[in-house]
Protein backbone atom coordinates (compact mmCIF):
# COMPACT_ATOMS: atom_id res chain seq x y z
CA UNK A 1 0.00 0.00 0.00
CA UNK A 2 1.74 3.21 -1.16
CA UNK A 3 3.98 4.28 -3.79
CA UNK A 4 6.42 6.42 -2.50
CA UNK A 5 9.90 6.01 -1.84
CA UNK A 6 9.23 3.72 0.60
CA UNK A 7 6.42 2.04 -1.41
CA UNK A 8 9.10 1.75 -4.50
CA UNK A 9 12.16 0.54 -2.44
CA UNK A 10 9.41 -2.40 -1.62
CA UNK A 11 8.70 -3.11 -5.18
CA UNK A 12 11.89 -2.88 -6.46
CA UNK A 13 12.81 -6.11 -3.31
CA UNK A 14 9.97 -7.74 -4.50
CA UNK A 15 10.82 -8.02 -8.41
CA UNK A 16 14.35 -8.33 -7.25
CA UNK A 17 13.54 -11.70 -5.36
CA UNK A 18 11.69 -12.79 -8.00
CA UNK A 19 7.96 -12.53 -6.08
CA UNK A 20 5.19 -11.14 -7.77
CA UNK A 21 3.88 -7.86 -6.15
CA UNK A 22 1.16 -4.85 -6.83
CA UNK A 23 1.33 -1.64 -5.48
CA UNK A 24 -1.63 0.22 -4.41
CA UNK A 25 -1.20 4.12 -4.60
CA UNK A 26 -4.54 6.86 -3.98
CA UNK A 27 -2.64 9.27 -5.73
CA UNK A 28 0.14 9.75 -8.35
CA UNK A 29 3.64 8.10 -8.28
CA UNK A 30 5.01 9.35 -5.12
CA UNK A 31 2.32 11.99 -4.71
CA UNK A 32 3.61 13.78 -1.52
CA UNK A 33 6.73 14.84 -3.20
CA UNK A 34 4.67 15.65 -6.00
CA UNK A 35 3.01 18.15 -3.80
CA UNK A 36 6.08 19.89 -2.21
CA UNK A 37 6.46 23.27 -3.43
CA UNK A 38 8.00 23.18 -7.25
CA UNK A 39 11.19 25.21 -6.08
CA UNK A 40 11.87 22.26 -3.15
CA UNK A 41 15.82 21.89 -2.83
CA UNK A 42 16.31 18.30 -0.79
CA UNK A 43 18.77 18.66 2.10
CA UNK A 44 19.66 15.46 1.86
CA UNK A 45 22.55 14.24 -0.65
CA UNK A 46 21.39 12.43 -3.75
CA UNK A 47 22.55 8.94 -2.62
CA UNK A 48 20.87 9.06 0.07
CA UNK A 49 18.02 8.79 -1.69
CA UNK A 50 18.79 6.08 -4.15
CA UNK A 51 17.09 2.99 -3.80
CA UNK A 52 17.94 -0.48 -5.68
CA UNK A 53 21.92 0.39 -6.50
CA UNK A 54 20.74 2.93 -9.16
CA UNK A 55 22.57 5.82 -8.83
CA UNK A 56 21.09 9.16 -8.59
CA UNK A 57 22.74 11.60 -10.67
CA UNK A 58 21.87 15.55 -10.20
CA UNK A 59 23.04 18.65 -11.45
CA UNK A 60 24.13 20.21 -8.66
CA UNK A 61 25.04 19.26 -4.90
CA UNK A 62 21.06 18.83 -3.61
CA UNK A 63 18.50 17.13 -5.89
CA UNK A 64 15.37 19.31 -6.67
CA UNK A 65 11.91 17.94 -6.30
CA UNK A 66 11.67 17.33 -10.44
CA UNK A 67 15.10 15.56 -10.09
CA UNK A 68 13.46 13.70 -7.96
CA UNK A 69 10.10 12.52 -9.49
CA UNK A 70 12.16 11.99 -12.19
CA UNK A 71 14.30 9.42 -10.46
CA UNK A 72 11.45 7.68 -9.14
CA UNK A 73 9.74 7.54 -12.27
CA UNK A 74 12.59 5.86 -13.80
CA UNK A 75 12.90 3.23 -11.14
CA UNK A 76 9.79 2.12 -11.54
CA UNK A 77 9.97 1.74 -15.08
CA UNK A 78 13.64 0.23 -14.44
CA UNK A 79 12.20 -2.55 -12.70
CA UNK A 80 8.88 -2.82 -14.45
CA UNK A 81 7.28 -2.28 -11.07
CA UNK A 82 3.74 -3.42 -10.78
CA UNK A 83 1.49 -0.18 -10.18
CA UNK A 84 -2.02 0.84 -9.61
CA UNK A 85 -2.43 4.43 -9.67
CA UNK A 86 -5.32 6.25 -8.22
CA UNK A 87 -6.29 3.18 -6.15
CA UNK A 88 -6.50 2.85 -2.88
CA UNK A 89 -6.66 0.02 -0.38
CA UNK A 90 -10.61 0.26 1.25
CA UNK A 91 -10.24 -3.01 3.60
CA UNK A 92 -7.78 -5.49 4.48
CA UNK A 93 -9.13 -8.68 6.09
CA UNK A 94 -7.59 -11.96 6.92
CA UNK A 95 -8.86 -15.23 5.27
CA UNK A 96 -8.19 -17.14 7.96
CA UNK A 97 -9.47 -20.93 8.54
CA UNK A 98 -9.32 -24.76 8.14
CA UNK A 99 -8.58 -24.64 4.68
CA UNK A 100 -6.62 -21.96 5.20
CA UNK A 101 -3.74 -22.16 8.39
CA UNK A 102 -1.42 -20.03 7.26
CA UNK A 103 -2.51 -15.72 6.49
CA UNK A 104 -3.72 -14.92 2.92
CA UNK A 105 -5.47 -11.65 3.07
CA UNK A 106 -7.81 -10.18 0.84
CA UNK A 107 -7.64 -6.21 -0.06
CA UNK A 108 -10.33 -4.24 -1.50
CA UNK A 109 -9.78 -0.85 -3.59
CA UNK A 110 -12.33 2.02 -3.75
CA UNK A 111 -12.50 0.82 -6.87
CA UNK A 112 -14.19 -1.99 -6.16
CA UNK A 113 -11.50 -4.71 -7.03
CA UNK A 114 -10.47 -7.55 -5.15
CA UNK A 115 -6.62 -8.76 -4.38
CA UNK A 116 -5.15 -11.45 -2.37
CA UNK A 117 -1.72 -12.12 -0.77
CA UNK A 118 0.00 -13.71 1.53
CA UNK A 119 1.62 -10.73 2.74
CA UNK A 120 0.76 -6.99 2.79
CA UNK A 121 3.13 -3.91 3.65
CA UNK A 122 1.69 -1.02 4.61
CA UNK A 123 4.08 2.11 3.39
CA UNK A 124 0.99 4.59 3.52
CA UNK A 125 2.94 7.55 4.48
CA UNK A 126 1.32 10.55 6.29
CA UNK A 127 0.77 13.49 4.22
CA UNK A 128 -2.84 13.03 3.43
CA UNK A 129 -3.77 13.92 7.22
CA UNK A 130 -2.67 17.14 8.49
CA UNK A 131 -2.42 17.49 12.16
CA UNK A 132 -5.69 19.66 13.12
CA UNK A 133 -6.42 22.91 14.93
CA UNK A 134 -9.56 21.72 16.10
CA UNK A 135 -10.69 25.59 16.45
CA UNK A 136 -13.67 27.12 15.00
CA UNK A 137 -13.03 28.63 11.30
CA UNK A 138 -10.31 25.67 10.69
CA UNK A 139 -12.61 24.70 7.47
CA UNK A 140 -12.82 28.10 6.28
CA UNK A 141 -11.40 28.65 2.06
CA UNK A 142 -8.50 30.71 3.61
CA UNK A 143 -7.16 28.14 5.78
CA UNK A 144 -4.71 25.79 4.26
CA UNK A 145 -2.29 23.04 5.56
CA UNK A 146 -0.35 22.78 3.09
CA UNK A 147 2.06 25.51 1.55
CA UNK A 148 3.12 25.40 -2.14
CA UNK A 149 4.29 28.72 -3.01
CA UNK A 150 4.25 32.68 -1.74
CA UNK A 151 2.79 34.29 -4.93
CA UNK A 152 -0.78 33.69 -4.08
CA UNK A 153 -0.44 35.84 -0.81
CA UNK A 154 1.32 39.24 -2.02
CA UNK A 155 -0.08 41.85 0.09
CA UNK A 156 -2.04 39.86 1.77
CA UNK A 157 -1.84 39.30 5.81
CA UNK A 158 -0.76 35.96 6.24
CA UNK A 159 -0.69 34.03 9.84
CA UNK A 160 1.50 30.93 9.52
CA UNK A 161 0.84 28.42 12.74
CA UNK A 162 3.92 26.07 13.83
CA UNK A 163 7.30 26.35 14.55
CA UNK A 164 9.05 23.49 12.87
CA UNK A 165 10.95 23.69 9.26
CA UNK A 166 8.37 23.89 7.34
CA UNK A 167 6.45 26.96 9.03
CA UNK A 168 9.84 28.70 9.12
CA UNK A 169 10.59 28.14 5.70
CA UNK A 170 6.87 28.91 4.61
CA UNK A 171 7.60 32.33 6.68
CA UNK A 172 10.26 33.57 5.29
CA UNK A 173 9.56 32.96 1.64
CA UNK A 174 6.45 34.81 2.71
CA UNK A 175 7.89 37.72 3.62
CA UNK A 176 10.04 37.80 0.91
CA UNK A 177 7.56 38.21 -1.52
CA UNK A 178 5.74 40.97 0.11
CA UNK A 179 3.25 39.29 2.16
CA UNK A 180 2.73 40.46 5.77
CA UNK A 181 3.79 37.66 8.46
CA UNK A 182 2.63 36.77 11.59
CA UNK A 183 4.33 33.48 12.87
CA UNK A 184 2.11 31.50 15.93
CA UNK A 185 3.86 29.23 17.80
CA UNK A 186 2.92 27.27 21.05
CA UNK A 187 6.86 26.69 22.07
CA UNK A 188 8.70 28.80 24.23
CA UNK A 189 10.76 29.34 20.86
CA UNK A 190 11.48 27.71 17.70
CA UNK A 191 12.17 23.95 17.33
CA UNK A 192 15.23 22.74 17.81
CA UNK A 193 15.24 20.94 14.14
CA UNK A 194 14.75 24.43 12.54
CA UNK A 195 18.25 24.01 10.01
CA UNK A 196 21.00 25.82 11.17
CA UNK A 197 21.69 27.95 8.23
CA UNK A 198 17.69 29.01 8.73
CA UNK A 199 17.64 29.80 12.53
CA UNK A 200 20.29 33.04 12.16
CA UNK A 201 17.43 34.44 9.12
CA UNK A 202 14.30 33.67 10.92
CA UNK A 203 15.82 35.28 14.35
CA UNK A 204 16.80 38.11 12.79
CA UNK A 205 13.55 38.88 10.72
CA UNK A 206 11.58 38.48 13.85
CA UNK A 207 14.15 40.55 16.27
CA UNK A 208 13.84 43.63 13.31
CA UNK A 209 10.29 43.38 13.64
CA UNK A 210 10.17 41.91 9.59
CA UNK A 211 7.76 38.81 10.98
CA UNK A 212 6.24 39.18 14.13
CA UNK A 213 6.29 36.27 16.01
CA UNK A 214 3.88 34.98 19.18
CA UNK A 215 5.37 32.34 21.21
CA UNK A 216 3.24 30.37 23.97
CA UNK A 217 0.87 31.29 21.81
CA UNK A 218 -2.14 29.06 20.05
CA UNK A 219 -5.16 30.27 17.37
CA UNK A 220 -8.28 29.78 19.18
CA UNK A 221 -10.39 31.21 16.65
CA UNK A 222 -10.96 31.67 12.43
CA UNK A 223 -13.11 34.25 11.09
CA UNK A 224 -12.86 35.31 7.25
CA UNK A 225 -11.24 38.92 8.08
CA UNK A 226 -9.49 38.16 11.62
CA UNK A 227 -8.06 35.51 13.66
CA UNK A 228 -7.99 35.06 17.69
CA UNK A 229 -4.62 34.67 19.30
CA UNK A 230 -4.03 33.83 22.75
CA UNK A 231 -1.15 33.43 24.86
CA UNK A 232 -0.49 30.92 27.60
CA UNK A 233 -0.53 33.52 30.15
CA UNK A 234 -4.25 34.34 28.93
CA UNK A 235 -3.53 37.31 27.17
CA UNK A 236 -5.87 37.46 24.13
CA UNK A 237 -5.24 39.43 20.70
CA UNK A 238 -7.42 40.10 17.69
CA UNK A 239 -5.16 40.52 14.56
CA UNK A 240 -6.37 41.26 11.29
CA UNK A 241 -5.81 38.15 8.50
CA UNK A 242 -6.66 36.99 5.11
CA UNK A 243 -5.20 33.91 4.98
CA UNK A 244 -3.94 31.14 7.52
CA UNK A 245 -1.18 28.50 6.87
CA UNK A 246 -1.35 26.00 9.59
CA UNK A 247 2.29 23.83 9.18
CA UNK A 248 1.86 21.63 12.31
CA UNK A 249 2.69 18.54 10.96
CA UNK A 250 0.85 15.02 9.76
CA UNK A 251 0.22 11.83 11.18
CA UNK A 252 -0.52 8.17 9.41
CA UNK A 253 -4.19 7.28 9.21
CA UNK A 254 -4.85 5.49 12.23
CA UNK A 255 -8.23 5.13 11.56
CA UNK A 256 -7.37 2.81 8.76
CA UNK A 257 -4.86 0.89 10.72
CA UNK A 258 -7.05 0.52 13.34
CA UNK A 259 -9.98 -0.80 11.04
CA UNK A 260 -7.66 -3.74 10.12
CA UNK A 261 -6.62 -4.58 12.77
CA UNK A 262 -3.42 -3.02 13.37
CA UNK A 263 -2.77 -1.79 17.41
CA UNK A 264 -1.64 1.61 17.92
CA UNK A 265 0.25 2.30 21.27
CA UNK A 266 -1.85 4.88 23.08
CA UNK A 267 1.40 6.68 24.04
CA UNK A 268 3.62 6.79 21.10
CA UNK A 269 1.13 6.51 18.81
CA UNK A 270 3.14 3.91 17.00
CA UNK A 271 1.70 0.82 14.87
CA UNK A 272 2.52 -2.06 16.97
CA UNK A 273 5.71 -3.60 15.04
CA UNK A 274 8.74 -6.08 15.45
CA UNK A 275 11.72 -3.25 14.65
CA UNK A 276 13.63 -5.86 13.38
CA UNK A 277 11.22 -7.11 10.82
CA UNK A 278 8.81 -4.50 10.75
CA UNK A 279 5.99 -6.94 10.95
CA UNK A 280 2.69 -5.72 12.94
CA UNK A 281 0.89 -7.31 14.90
CA UNK A 282 -1.03 -9.10 12.42
CA UNK A 283 0.79 -11.92 11.10
CA UNK A 284 2.47 -11.07 7.36
CA UNK A 285 1.21 -7.39 7.53
CA UNK A 286 4.01 -5.15 7.83
CA UNK A 287 4.31 -1.21 8.25
CA UNK A 288 7.08 0.92 6.68
CA UNK A 289 8.95 4.64 6.78
CA UNK A 290 6.86 7.25 8.11
CA UNK A 291 3.87 5.37 9.25
CA UNK A 292 5.72 3.31 11.82
CA UNK A 293 6.62 6.28 13.50
CA UNK A 294 3.92 7.58 15.66
CA UNK A 295 4.86 10.33 17.38
CA UNK A 296 8.40 10.31 16.42
CA UNK A 297 7.31 10.03 12.73
CA UNK A 298 9.31 13.84 12.20
CA UNK A 299 12.22 11.92 12.64
CA UNK A 300 11.85 9.06 9.85
CA UNK A 301 13.17 9.72 6.24
CA UNK A 302 13.64 8.37 3.03
CA UNK A 303 17.50 7.53 3.96
CA UNK A 304 16.70 6.32 7.46
CA UNK A 305 13.97 4.05 6.36
CA UNK A 306 14.55 2.90 2.65
CA UNK A 307 16.16 0.17 4.93
CA UNK A 308 12.46 -1.49 5.91
CA UNK A 309 12.46 -2.95 2.37
CA UNK A 310 15.11 -4.74 3.01
CA UNK A 311 14.34 -5.97 6.47
CA UNK A 312 10.86 -6.85 5.44
CA UNK A 313 11.96 -9.14 2.68
CA UNK A 314 14.09 -11.19 4.37
CA UNK A 315 11.15 -11.78 7.08
CA UNK A 316 9.60 -12.88 4.03
CA UNK A 317 11.86 -14.92 2.41
CA UNK A 318 12.40 -16.70 6.14
CA UNK A 319 8.38 -17.27 6.02
CA UNK A 320 8.06 -18.53 2.86
CA UNK A 321 10.82 -21.30 3.47
CA UNK A 322 9.06 -22.69 6.21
Amino acid sequence: MGAGPIGIASGIEAARRGYSHLILEKGCLTDAIYRFPPHLVFFSSPSLLELGGVPFVTSGQKATREEVLYYYRRLTEHFRLNLRLYEAAAAITAQNGPAQPTPLYEVRSNAGELYRAPFVILAIGFYDHPNLLGIPGEELPKVSHYYREAHPYFRQKVAVVGGQNSAVEAALELYRSGAEVTLIHRGPELGSGVKYWIRPDIDNRIKEGAIRAFFKSEVTRIEPGEIVVRGFDGAQAKLENDFVLALTGYHTDYSFLKSIGVQIDPETLKPTHDPSTMETNLPQVYVAGVAAGGKDANKIFIENSRVHAEMIFKDIETKSRK
